[in-house]
Order: structure tokens, then sequence, then C-alpha cells
């Protein structure tokens, strides 16, 4: 047994290949494996790969027809023989120190698995970036130093990242779930995260950034493009994962909000092009929820907001008339937004200038008593 096995699924990463894999082998931990597998990519990668292993007893790799990064994942997987099991994107960066401090953390205090945060960078300008998404500060706020498990996080189950190249986990543990990739999906890594997540009962927040997630058109969760379509898909898994756990009850206000929230993310964010098509899905997926046996309770719970984004995929006769009450949405809420910040400005104003007319009456008063 090696004490970490490293799994990158690969499609057409020729330009970024070689530096992801060596920043595994380079590792201040050296007893490990590294599983590859090509996912019928049609550039050079899997003549890379074939290089690498040559020259590196620890990689081996494995081609499959083209099945998405899931499939490739799930292929890899019982291959695996490592004490634990750490998931890296064929175009990223990881700390060379990461798999060592992750590999000691999670021994010594028994965990099953450790989470940590991740830098974002823009190829295309050479920025280095946050986001909330990878950092979960909210989440740190909340759990500390402590072993976690969900049941502490409660209404925040959606702040931490689904991402598995933020985490390593222990192999036995995640074999025992059954946990594994959707396939032929993107955003597949959710549906792992979810039984891998509710399952642990320890977990830990090490609070540093150890990887580096690249940002750029190739990458298939950035491109905006049809499959963003596979986010109403894996939505309903999610909800699906939380029937499954005998958690749906518990949550399933933040689950029906989420539902909304998600969806109406990946629209904003998919490419002009795309929309009408990911709309007519959204509508499809839409119209299902009112002829369901949840449908009351679905509307009573979920916020405002969400009722109007409902009723307008729902109702709207064309994706125009949709679009266009959408972007009235989104305009309303920012005005609403911008009132309530201004309506705090004026509250802070008005503090401090009651503070500067006090302030001369204070000084003369303790002079006085001087």
């Amino acid at each position: 047994m090696v004490d970490v096995s490293v799994i990158i699924p690969v499609y057409n990463a020729s330009d970024y290949l070689e530096e992801a894999i060596d920043g595994i082998l380079n590792q201040t931990l050296s007893d490990i494996e590294v599983i590859c597998v090509d996912d019928g990519s049609v550039d050079n990668s899997l003549e890379i790969l074939e290089k690498i292993a040559e020259r590196d007893s620890r990689v081996q790799y494995y081609h499959q027809e083209n099945r998405g990064g899931g499939a490739a994942r799930n292929v890899a997987l019982p291959k695996a023989k490592g004490k634990y099991i750490y998931f890296m994107d064929a175009d990223d960066i990881v700390d060379l120190n990461a798999l060592k401090e992750c590999f000691e953390i999670c021994e010594e205090k028994k965990l099953d698995f450790v989470v940590f945060r991740a830098m974002n960078y823009a190829e295309d300008t050479g920025e280095y970036f946050e986001t909330p998404d990878y950092t979960m500060d909210e989440v740190y706020e909340r759990v500390g130093d402590k072993i976690f498990t969900y049941r502490d996080l409660e209404d925040m189950i959606f702040k931490m990242s689904s991402t598995p190249w933020c985490k390593m986990y222990n192999r036995e543990f995640v074999m025992s779930t059954g946990a594994r990739f959707a396939e032929g999906l993107i955003f597949h890594d959710n549906i792992f995260y979810w039984d891998v997540f509710l399952s642990a009962e320890r977990i830990f927040f090490y609070d540093r950034y150890l990887y580096t997630r690249r940002r750029h058109s190739a990458s298939s969760t950035g491109a905006g493009d049809k499959r963003y379509v596979s986010s109403i898909t894996i939505n309903n898994m999610i909800i699906q994962k939380f029937i499954n756990h005998g958690l749906f009850e518990k949550h399933k206000k933040l689950l029906y909000d989420h539902k909304i929230y998600l969806v109406f993310h990946r629209y904003k964010t998919i490419k002009d092009e795309f929309k009408p098509y990911f709309y007519e899905h959204l509508k499809e997926d839409f119209t299902k929820m009112l002829t369901d046996e949840r449908y009351d309770e679905f509307m009573s719970l979920i916020e405002d907001n969400n009722k109007k984004r409902f009723e307008y995929v729902v109702y709207s006769k064309d994706f125009d008339e949709f679009n266009l009450s959408f972007e009235n949405l989104i305009l309303s809420i920012r005005k609403n937004r911008l009132n309530r910040q201004n309506k705090q400005l004026k509250k802070k104003l008005k503090s401090h200038k009651n503070f500067l007319e006090r302030k001369p009456v204070s000084l003369f008063l303790k002079l006085k008593g001087n």
C-alpha cells in the first residue's frame, strides 16, 4: 500500500499535462502512485502520458473512449491502492507540500477527509484571484480547527466547495460509501461529493491555500456552452442524494432554493447564444413541478425572488419574454440592494455627524474637570 493515490482524468490537456503531473511527482511526499485516465483525447495527451510513465514507474495510465471526466475518475477509483486518494485536474497546479501536509493531518486526526483552500489563476490576464467557492471563509469561521461533519454546518451546507481537488480522502472510507461520479455530465463531482460529505464523521478544514485552479476557455466548467444544461440534471440528482440519505425533510427548504439559485447562476454565466437552449430545458424541468405532489410545499418554502424566477420560466410564452422578465428582476434586486446600502450609509453618516457635534462639548467638559 502506498500513502496516496493521485487520480488525474485527462482530456486534450497537452498544453498543461506535463506541468501538472510533474507537480505531483516532485511532491515532498514520494510514496505515491499516479493513475491517469485518458478520456479519448484527440491531441497528443496520450503520448505525453506514455513518455512520463516510461521515466517514472509511479505513473500508470489508461485509455478509454470519450465518456467525460466523471467516467474517467470512476475507472481509476477501484485501481487505487493508496491509503488516501487525491484527485487532481490535468490543467491545474498543486503546492509541492500539499500531499505530505494533508497525509500527515489525515493520519494524525484519523480523518475521513481533509479540505483546504484554493486560488484561481486567469490564464488570459495572468491574474491570481480568490472566490468564495474556494476560500470557503464562512465554513472556516463556523468550524474553525475542530473535527466536524455536515451537521455542524446546518444552514451552510452549500457553502463548502464540492470540487474533489481541494480535499484528500481516506480510500477505505470512500469505497465504503459507494460514492461515484456522475457520467456523461459536467459538474459531475457534485454527485460524488454529497455521498461522501453526508457520510463523513471526521472532516477537518486545513487553513492553507494548496491548489491553483487554472481558468481558461477550454475548461468544461468554464466554457459556458450547451453542456451547462447538465446543471439541471445534477441539481435533481443532488436532491435525490438527500432523499437516499434520509435527510431531505430536514434540508428541503435549502434544497428547493438551491435548485433554483444554482440553475440561474449557470444561466447568467452561459454564453448568450446558448441561453435559449438552456431556457427550453429549464422550462421542461420546472413545468414538471406543477404536477409534482410536493408543488404546494415547494412554493410555500422558496424565497420570494425564487418564486418569481420559477414563474418566469414556467409561464413565459417564449424565451424573449422570459429573458426580459428575468433581466427586470435582476435590475429590481440590484436596485433594492443599492437602496439598502444607501440607507446603511446614511445611518452611518448621521451617527458620525452626531459624534462630531458632541465631541467639542465632551472635550470642554473634560478640560473643565481638570
